[in-house]
C-alpha cells in the first residue's frame, strides 16, 4: 500500500488562525470516527467507504460486459445526469488522448435537455452501430428519462425490437424502480447501483466502471488506488497526517474567517470535467440549510487570462485548492530560435512541464500576496491508480467536512424544487393548482 497525494496547506497560515485549526482537526476526527461507525446523519448513504474492499475482486462482470459491446458496435451512448455521469466522464477526459483516434467512441446523453443536442447525437447515430449504456437509480429522473426514451425509439427503428435488447446495459436499482423493471421485462443485461452508494458517490461502482472499461482503460488501477487511499485514511489513521482530515479541517477553518468561495484549480486541461465531478460532490453535500462553501473551478494558465484579474483583486472571499500534477508522460522542450523576437529566449531549453510548474509557483505565490489562501494537493501523474486515490480523498474529505457543517452529506432535497416546478409547468397529472399559481407568477414577473 502506498498514498501518492499529499497535501500542503502552508498557503492558507496568515488567514486562519492556528488554535481554530487544530480545534477544527479534533472534530474532523471525531467525524471520520463517526463515518466508519456509521453513526452520524445519512449513515444508510455511507456503503461508498468500503467500496474499495470489494470491488478490486469485482470487475470481472464489468469487463466482460465492456468487451462484449464494444465487439459488437463501434460506438456506445452513456445516459445519465450528474453522479450517474460525472464520475465516469471526469475519468474518461483526465486519461484521454484528445487527437488519437478511437478504438471506441463513448458518447453522453441526457445530461442536458437541449433538443439541438441529442438531435445532433441522433444524426450521427444514424451512421453507425451503437449500444446504450443507462444509468439511474429509479429510471424517472427526467433528463435522462427522455434521452433513454428518444434513443431506444432511434434503435428500434435502427435494429428492430429483438435485436436492441443487447444493445442496451441498464446500471440500476437492485430491486425496484421503472428501469429496473423494464430492463426486467425487456430482458436488458443489468448491474447494480447499491442502495446504500448516493450518484455522487458511485464512480467506483459500475456506473463509473463499465463506462471507463468501455474506453479501454484499466479499471482494476482505479480500484487499488481507491483502496489503497482508503487503507490509508480512512482506517486506524485517527491523527493529524490523515490528509482527508487536514483537507476537510483547512477548508472549513477558512470559511469560519468568511472565505466562503472554494475554487478548484489545474494546470492540465484534461481534468476540466474532474472540477466539474468535484464540484457536483461538494455543492451537493454541503450545500443546505443556509451553509456551505460555493464551489467554484477553474483552468490555469488559461483562465489567468480572464478570471485571473478577478481571483487576484477581486472580493476577498474566495480560496483556492490547487491540484499539483509532478510528472507528465511526454517530454517537449521549448526550442530556441535564431532570433528573440517574441521574447522568450530564455525559456529556450525547458520543459514544457517545468515552464507550467514555474507559472503555477509564481501564480500561487502572487495569489497569497494579494489575500487568497492556497491549498496544494499534489498528485504524481494522471493515470488510473492515481485518480482512484485522488477521487477517494476528495470523497471521504467532502463527507467528514459535511460533518463539520453540521449538515447531512448524503441527501439533496433542494435539487427537487425545480423538478417539482417543471413538472407542474408541462402538465404533469395531480400538479393542475401549482401549474396555475407558477404561470401567474411567471406573468407578474414579465
Amino acid at each position: 500500500m502506498k498514498q501518492t497525494i499529499s497535501i500542503n496547506i502552508k498557503g492558507i497560515s496568515s488567514f486562519a488562525d492556528s488554535s481554530a485549526l487544530n480545534s477544527i482537526r479534533a472534530r474532523a476526527i471525531a467525524n471520520l470516527k463517526t463515518l466508519r461507525e456509521g453513526t452520524g446523519r445519512g449513515s444508510e448513504f455511507t456503503g461508498w467507504l468500503r467500496l474499495p474492499d470489494r470491488a478490486v475482486s469485482e470487475t470481472t462482470a464489468v469487463r466482460a460486459c465492456a468487451a462484449r459491446l464494444r465487439a459488437q458496435a463501434p460506438v456506445t451512448v452513456v445516459v445519465g445526469i450528474g453522479g450517474s455521469y460525472l464520475g465516469s466522464r471526469a475519468l474518461i477526459e483526465a486519461l484521454n488522448d484528445p487527437f488519437a483516434p478511437k478504438e471506441h467512441t463513448l458518447l453522453f446523453a441526457g445530461h442536458t435537455l437541449s433538443e439541438d443536442y441529442h438531435a445532433a447525437l441522433l444524426r450521427f447515430l444514424d451512421g453507425t452501430e451503437y449500444n446504450i449504456v443507462v444509468i439511474s437509480k429509479s429510471g424517472t429522473t427526467t433528463e435522462p428519462a427522455i434521452a433513454f426514451r428518444v434513443l431506444r425509439d432511434h434503435m428500434r427503428n435502427k435494429l428492430g425490437t429483438a435485436a436492441m435488447k443487447s444493445h442496451i446495459v441498464a446500471i440500476t436499482d437492485a430491486r425496484r424502480g421503472a428501469l429496473h423493471d423494464l430492463a426486467v421485462s425487456e430482458g436488458y443485461e443489468t448491474f447494480v447501483i447499491p442502495d446504500d452508494v448516493g450518484g455522487r458517490y458511485s464512480v467506483l461502482t459500475p456506473a463509473g466502471m463499465l463506462p471507463l472499461a468501455l474506453a479501454g482503460y484499466h479499471i482494476d488501477a482505479f480500484a487499488r488506488g481507491m483502496l489503497d487511499m482508503a487503507l490509508s485514511v480512512r482506517e486506524g489513521n485517527d491523527n493529524p497526517e490523515n490528509i482527508a482530515v487536514t483537507y476537510a479541517a483547512a477548508r472549513n477553518a477558512l470559511y469560519g474567517r468568511g472565505y466562503s468561495t472554494e475554487i478548484l484549480v489545474s494546470y492540465e486541461p484534461s481534468l476540466v470535467f474532474l472540477a466539474e465531478w468535484w464540484k457536483q460532490l461538494y455543492g451537493e453535500s454541503e450545500g443546505k440549510e443556509g451553509k456551505g462553501i460555493f464551489p467554484a473551478s477553474v483552468s490555469f494558465t488559461t483562465d489567468l487570462h480572464s478570471m485571473g484579474q478577478y481571483i487576484q483583486q477581486g472580493e476577498r472571499k474566495l480560496f483556492e485548492t490547487v491540484i499539483h500534477v509532478a510528472d507528465s508522460y511526454h517530454r517537449l522542450v521549448v526550442p530556441g530560435a535564431t532570433d528573440n523576437s517574441d521574447g522568450i529566449g530564455f525559456i529556450a531549453g525547458k520543459r514544457m512541464t517545468e515552464v507550467n510548474h514555474k507559472a503555477e509557483d509564481g501564480t500561487r505565490i502572487a495569489h497569497i500576496d494579494g489575500g487568497v489562501p492556497v491549498i496544494v494537493v499534489s498528485m504524481e501523474r494522471i493515470d488510473e491508480y492515481n485518480l482512484g486515490q485522488l477521487m477517494y480523498f476528495f470523497e471521504l474529505a467532502c463527507a467528514i467536512s459535511g460533518y463539520i457543517l453540521g449538515v447531512n452529506p448524503f441527501d439533496q432535497p433542494g435539487v427537487e424544487s425545480y423538478k417539482k416546478n417543471m413538472f407542474a409547468l408541462l402538465g404533469k397529472p395531480g400538479f393542475e393548482s401549482e401549474r396555475a399559481r407558477l404561470e401567474q407568477d411567471l406573468r407578474d414577473k414579465e
